[in-house]
């Protein structure tokens, strides 16, 4: 049997640092960690969250780790939540991730309020030693000529990666909602792409509308001044250009295969609502070709996801 393409490691957190008010990274270290993979720099794990009593007793270890964990009764299974990579260092045994901090609304909430230095957890994510694709990642710009990049703060360290690794020419906008005007983290970006942090501030509860509002705005102008480079070019594969029209708003993760053909990447992740209605100006609004529109609703607003 070929060996699955994720795994659990057992980490430790060794080191905690408050970066904002509401972002928190986590560095966990172990041995374990040397065998760990970052395919792509928005790769996503999975965090397992201690149980109050038993901590981790419960949590499977074998290959089928997802299916005998729901297996489990409720009251024995660990939440388990989905989180980016931010930086790892495998040579060294670490793994970045950044935590949002906001008050005691979910299990990771009330986690990373209580952690501290030397904690055991468990973490979920690519196995580097395996020949399995781990997937996880949705990053494929191809080869784009413009990148449009939107997210609310849970989507802030998969943005931060990617920005990190574009190459020296990539050109386009990148759009982050935060909380507050605190929770501007310095990013490293090339010179053509334009960060724009947008801070909630005293709308703190109205998520998604200072990012609707950016977004539409810059891909408004984008559109007018070069109405072609959206379009599905004439010279595309049949495949392509008959793909089937967007009927279904009630979608909240759809990803392309990367284009070669050039033009727009528009790669959009945070609150659902507030994505799929950037989604439906582009693609519905705008007449953007739907395989130059990758969006991910992370979460729900009304629904405890932290």
């Amino acid at each position: 049997m070929a060996k699955p393409g994720y795994r659990v490691f057992d980490t430790e957190v060794g080191e905690l640092r408050r970066m904002s008010p509401h972002f928190v990274r986590v560095t966990f270290r172990s041995d374990d960690l040397r065998e760990l993979g970052w395919d792509g720099p928005d790769q996503r794990i999975k965090v397992v969250l201690p149980l109050e009593g038993s901590g981790f007793d419960a949590v499977p270890s074998d290959a089928d780790w997802f299916s005998a964990w729901r297996a489990l009764p409720d009251d024995r299974r660990n939440p388990i939540r989905t989180y980016t990579i931010r930086d790892a260092r495998p040579d060294a045994g670490e793994l970045d991730v950044d935590f949002v901090a906001h008050g005691d609304s979910g299990p990771a909430s009330r986690w990373i309020s209580a952690a501290r230095v030397g904690d055991r957890m468990l973490v979920i994510a690519p196995d580097a030693t395996s020949d399995e694709d781990s997937g996880g990642w949705e990053w494929h710009p191809g080869a784009a000529r413009t990148l449009l990049i939107a997210g609310d703060e849970t989507a802030v360290p998969a943005v931060s990666a990617i920005l990190e690794q574009l190459p020296a020419g990539a050109r386009g906008a990148a759009f982050l909602e935060v909380p507050e005007a605190g929770d501007a983290l310095p990013l490293r970006a090339p010179a053509g792409v334009e960060v724009r942090w947008l801070p909630r501030g005293e709308r703190s509860t109205d998520y998604g509308a200072r990012l609707v509002e950016a977004v539409t705005e810059w891909a408004d102008a984008w559109v007018a001044a070069d109405p072609g480079a959206a379009t599905v070019p004439a010279t595309a594969p049949a495949a392509v250009r008959e793909l089937p029209a967007l009927d279904d708003d009630d979608v909240l993760w759809e990803v392309p295969e990367a284009a070669d053909d050039g033009g727009l990447y528009a790669w959009l992740a945070g609150e659902a609502s507030a994505i799929t209605t950037l989604r439906r100006h582009l693609v519905k609004g705008l007449g953007v070709d739907r395989r130059r529109v990758a969006f991910m609703g992370y979460w729900k607003l009304g629904r405890a996801e932290g």
